[in-house]
């Protein structure tokens, strides 16, 4: 993927900023935020439709079942996700394992960590951050239902020829009580492959609405599987299913996703506190959240807030006087003390008015507006 980043022109960081610019300067295409019903008598928040969600979900639907599973989890911590571009940015240098063990020390939540050895997914994810978002809040309101949106785009996929097994990843069919799912596992558990694809090349255009407006390889690529990852590389050595698997898996039939406790204990995620052996169902945790602001207050009651936008990360989290997102200075911390999480491009008071508009204005009734850029990367078809 670093053929990717060369030719996008510019790192996580400032990816992150030129899209609010984009987003600012496109904002008669995108639906300005609506403020926020009144605690009394609100009316119930209305989910996303079928087609929302099928384009929501269509710039990560095809990828391996393990990430799928942790993207989803780590997209409801929208913050961290951009803290851990920035010091992957910040940390180019260091190797892998030194990279994933330090990574572990930091405050975030286990999910955002393990991303950090796919640092192309970690770009991905800051291009746009109303898309990361709306994901994540998606995932929060309507759990089930995303996970048979991706069900669905797979099948459409497998449909018209556009996913199959290839020798990075291996596509199984399985049916349960007459529900059939489609399950995409790395070809060789060691070394990961994510696929880098435009949704028109594999489904044709938006049947409604149109795809998040990311980076997407040309018509004439389509799809590119980018570079492999070496899991050994990254946790000192890698087991693959041998050891237990994955730390994310889906649960398609119950529409959530497992934690595999044996892979945290192993690999020393200190954050995770579960037992040492089995499996529990994944479980959002509001301390990760710094302060973004739920889609809806249903969902905020849900996780004890007094309102929408009023959570901020606990003090058994941060350490008192850690600031949140918005909150004045906010934008000067880094980790090199040489530029903000977000890059440093642009002085503080507008990267942090950016960054705020970004992550509160895409709400469960948002859609997607603009199209998506003519990026043309490297690689070949499928």
């Amino acid at each position: 993927m670093r053929s990717i980043a060369i030719k996008i022109g510019c790192a996580g960081g400032a990816a992150l900023v030129s899209f609010y610019l984009l987003h600012a300067a496109l904002g008669q295409q995108y639906p300005q935020p609506q403020p926020l019903p009144p605690a009394a008598g609100s009316a119930p928040a209305q989910p996303l439709t079928s087609q929302q969600l099928d384009d929501l979900v269509a710039p990560m639907a095809l990828y391996p079942d393990p990430l799928v599973s942790e993207v989803l989890a780590a997209s409801t911590y929208p913050m961290e996700i951009a803290e851990a571009e920035q010091w992957v940015q910040d940390h180019k240098k260091w190797k892998p394992s030194k990279m994933m063990d330090e990574a572990k020390k930091e405050k975030w939540d286990p999910s955002v960590q393990g991303l950090v050895a796919f640092p192309q997914v970690l770009e991905r994810l800051t291009q746009d951050m109303s898309w990361t978002t709306a994901l994540g809040n998606a995932f929060l309101a309507q759990q089930a239902d995303v996970m048979q949106a991706i069900q669905r785009m797979r099948a459409q996929a497998q449909a018209r020829g556009t996913l199959h097994t290839t020798p990075q990843e291996t596509v199984t069919t399985q049916t349960q009580n007459g529900q059939t799912v489609i399950d995409i596992e790395p070809g060789n558990p060691n070394v990961w492959y994510v696929p880098y694809y435009n949704p028109v090349y594999v489904w044709g255009p938006p049947v409604w609405g149109v795809y998040p407006p990311l980076f997407y390889p040309g018509i004439d690529i389509g799809f590119d599987w980018g570079i492999g990852i070496n899991l050994g590389l990254w946790f000192g050595g890698w087991g693959g299913w041998g050891w237990g698997g994955w730390g994310w898996m889906p649960d398609w039939y119950g529409g959530g996703i497992w934690l595999n406790h044996s892979f945290f204990h192993r690999y020393g995620f200190a954050h995770f506190h579960g037992d040492p052996l089995g499996r529990s169902a994944w479980a959002h945790d509001p301390a990760h959240r710094l302060g973004v602001p739920y889609a809806n207050r249903e969902v905020a009651d849900r996780f004890g807030g007094r309102a929408a936008g009023e959570f901020n990360r606990g003090t058994a989290s941060r350490a008192p006087g850690e600031q949140r997102m918005g909150t004045r200075g906010f934008e000067q911390r880094s980790y090199t003390g040489n530029h903000s999480v977000f890059g440093g491009y642009h002085s503080g008071s507008e990267t942090r008015m950016q960054s705020d508009h970004g992550f509160s204005s895409l709400g469960a009734d948002r859609t997607f507006g603009g199209g998506f850029g003519g990026f043309h990367g490297g690689g070949g078809r499928r």
